[in-house]
């Protein structure tokens, strides 16, 4: 429980230019004043993040977003009254407000209100946008608990606002809108919201292909939420081979597994088979499994339908490690 105390504290921080790890429906975020250059640095030092990774600007409420945003087309405004808050952040055309470290240099900017009370009542408290990203080391496997965070950080991120673990469990979904000139939507990143929900709304949008140069948005590297432990993602066709015998072989499986007697150590993402529990806990199995000293991890594939992509999507990235 997060008291009025902590987030009076937290919010002054941010004012004073420093950050602060708060939590999210999705994962856990490290803050800063979005409108601050120089507490934004803080924010890339920190996870030693690469400075064309542009981040994700958090609001407390959507009248703030015509500070940030020059134009809202309008499908985007209909997914933001259908949406927000939640976990879907849109790419928009930026307002001259926002640096441009926060965009790595880009003339858009990532905007999500995420659907957290005690995420709306700090971000409220500190009277500005907040950058955040995960709050984790760059390119390492996202935090859903405030324990996560402060493995990852310890003393050089004191304040943690601790609302206990997240519900979601993968990070938002993105969709831009400056991928054309007409501003066709455009999903960047599978995430909390899935695909057939935003199709539901506006129609059909187009899918953007993973590509290799820099990111026009966040979670757009290839290598990305990934365990120090090699990480193979197989078909699911997959069969065990007597390799894994001789090895300290971790399993990573969506539903229990007829070999999982001959791993090292098994993690099952959801026994009965749905895909929102098997979201929830894909970081902290992942996350376990990775504290296990084992020689290698064997992931193997979950239904890519509904938040099912976002799970396939962030499996694909920590193998290409």
């Amino acid at each position: 429980m997060v008291t009025q105390q902590e987030i009076s504290d937290a919010a002054n921080l941010i004012r004073r230019g420093g950050l602060v790890a708060f939590p999210t429906e999705t994962v856990y975020g490290l803050g800063a004043n979005a409108l601050n250059a120089d507490a934004v640095a803080k924010i890339f030092e920190l996870k030693g993040r690469p400075r064309f990774d542009p981040l994700i600007v958090h609001i407390a409420d959507v009248d703030q977003l015509v500070d940030l945003a020059k134009v809202i087309p309008p499908a985007a405004a209909e997914l933001i009254e259908r949406f927000w808050p939640g976990p879907l952040s849109l790419v928009l055309p930026k307002h001259s407000s926002v640096p441009d470290i926060v965009t790595s240099g880009l003339p858009s900017v990532a905007i999500r209100c995420p659907d957290h009370d005690v995420a709306r009542t700090f971000i409220r408290a500190t009277g500005v946008p907040i950058s955040a990203p995960s709050a984790n080391r760059f390119g390492m496997i996202s935090p859903t608990t405030a324990a996560h965070v402060r493995q990852q950080f310890g003393d050089q991120l004191p304040t943690v606002l601790d609302d206990g673990p997240c519900r979601i469990g993968v990070e938002s979904t993105v969709v831009s809108f400056v991928e054309s000139s007409d501003h066709r939507p455009t999903l960047l990143r599978p995430g909390g919201v899935t695909l057939e929900e935003i199709q539901a709304v506006i129609g059909t949008i187009d899918i953007k292909a993973q590509s290799e140069g820099n990111p026009n948005a966040p979670g757009q590297l290839a290598s990305h939420y990934a365990p120090t432990t090699p990480l193979t993602l197989v078909a699911s066709d997959w069969v065990m081979d007597d390799s894994i015998e001789n090895q300290k072989v971790g399993l990573l499986s969506f539903q229990t597994h007829s070999a999982a007697a001959h791993f090292a150590a098994v993690e099952v993402l959801s026994a009965k088979g749905c895909l929102r529990e098997a979201a929830v806990n894909l970081f902290a199995a992942l996350r376990r499994l990775d504290e296990m000293g084992l020689d290698s991890i064997i992931a193997m594939p979950v239904p890519e339908a509904e938040l099912g992509r976002a799970i396939m999507d962030r499996l694909r990235r920590a193998a290409a490690k």
